[in-house]
């Protein structure tokens, strides 16, 4: 997986990725701990919808980020 310079893009390697996991590969988190953390607390927003499942499969053309900041899709 990597993130584009703009931060607008998180590139799959398999079928999905879980939420927790892209908020921490994209910089959001440090830990995978505090990325659970953040998805949970309700900070993360999925398609435009608070998620807070930290395993929630994220597949291509999803979309997540923290509201009123950046925003990364998912791509293939």
């Amino acid at each position: 997986m990597n993130e584009s310079s703009a931060g607008a893009i998180l590139t799959l390697r398999g079928e999905y990725i879980a939420l927790a996991h892209a908020v921490k590969a994209v910089g959001l988190a440090d830990t995978g701990g505090q990325a659970k953390q953040m998805v949970r607390a309700g900070d993360i927003l999925v398609n435009g919808v608070m998620a807070v499942q930290p395993g929630r499969k994220l597949r291509v053309g999803d979309h997540f980020g923290i509201a009123g900041g950046p925003e990364w899709t998912i791509s293939s």
